[in-house]
């Protein structure tokens, strides 16, 4: 196993960018801290407050925020922050060369019982000359990004990066602090029978995926001629590292259920950096209409649908779109 600096050298990154990584990193390990002490740390259950989303406040989303918030503009290696539990961006530091999107503790709702939960991130360049204060920094398709990655806080503490050379993971050596590469270059499979997708929409959904899905729910009797699981971790940091391991398919469609939200998840603090990794693995990352990093943002909380995974199994499911 190797230590992570040594491992991002080698793919010749920039010293900034190393050093930015390890700044989130930081966080994240301190995070991994207080997520592991769950209820002896007082910090399980909501708030009374809402975030730009509309999403009630878990303790935890405001402290992890916080701690992301506070090591990043510390560090001086960004010049601008945006987070899913922020209103506004963040201006940092004028002569940094980097911004950085995350999503501070996704699937948060989970902390209550247990469950997986993570730290999602987007690391950008920022436009040379540009005004740390302006969010228009952020308006970047998810393929200018130079690196992307989740921290997995679950019965060990696990890393998925890639800074545009595929993607690692590595597991927090919890002896020494340290992240270690344990795996050099994930994979995911072409062929899958795994899919996950929120069922309880379904009534929700557009045509092309209530199609989709039913064919899948046919098993051996339906035109697939085989049978599929289901799996539902209800976090997407849990579902899409289960994929990357093992395959699958992830999918949150666009649906009715609330005409003024059709899409559920965030382009730039989630589907983004996803969409890198799993390209980086071999996989595909849709929208059911385009590729995920071709969209040109028009807002920092903007929504969109997400169809990602084994190659085979969205060429699959985007043939329904068509």
């Amino acid at each position: 196993m190797r230590r992570l600096p040594p491992v991002l050298l080698e793919d010749g990154c920039p010293r900034e960018l190393i050093s930015l990584i390890r700044t989130v990193l930081a966080a994240c390990k301190e995070i991994s801290f207080r997520v592991g002490q769950g209820a002896l740390s007082g910090v399980l259950g909501s708030t009374l407050d809402e975030n730009i989303q509309g999403e009630t406040q878990k303790k935890l989303d405001v402290l992890t925020n916080q701690l992301l918030k506070d090591i990043l503009l510390e560090s001086g290696y960004v010049k601008a922050i945006a987070s899913e539990e922020e209103d506004f961006t963040v201006a940092g530091n004028p002569d940094a060369n980097y911004i950085v999107a995350f999503d501070p503790l996704d699937g948060s709702s989970n902390t209550d019982i247990n469950s997986l939960v993570g730290t999602i991130f987007s690391i950008m360049a920022a436009p040379e000359g540009s005004d740390p204060a302006d969010p228009s920094i952020f308006m970047q398709p998810g393929k200018n990004q130079v690196a992307a990655g989740y921290v997995l806080y679950g019965p060990s503490t696990v890393l998925a990066l890639t800074t545009g050379k595929g993607t690692r993971f590595f597991t927090l050596d919890k002896t020494h602090g340290t992240f270690l590469l344990t795996q050099d270059f994930a994979s995911v499979p072409e062929e899958t029978s795994e899919f996950a997708i929120n069922a309880s929409n379904q009534r929700h959904w557009q045509p092309a995926m209530q199609n989709y899905i039913n064919d899948l729910i046919a098993g051996v009797t339906g035109p697939r001629g085989r049978n599929f699981n289901m799996r539902w971790i209800a976090a997407m940091v849990g579902d899409v590292h289960r994929v990357l391991c093992r395959g699958g398919i992830f999918t949150y469609p666009t649906d009715t259920k609330d005409p003024n939200k059709p899409n559920k998840l965030r382009l730039l603090y989630e589907a983004n950096p996803m969409a890198m990794l799993i390209e980086q693995a071999g996989g595909i990352a849709s929208t059911g209409t385009e590729r995920i990093m071709d969209i040109q943002p028009d807002a920092i909380h903007q929504r969109v649908a997400v169809i990602l995974g084994s190659k085979n199994e969205v060429e699959t499911c985007l043939s329904y779109h068509k």
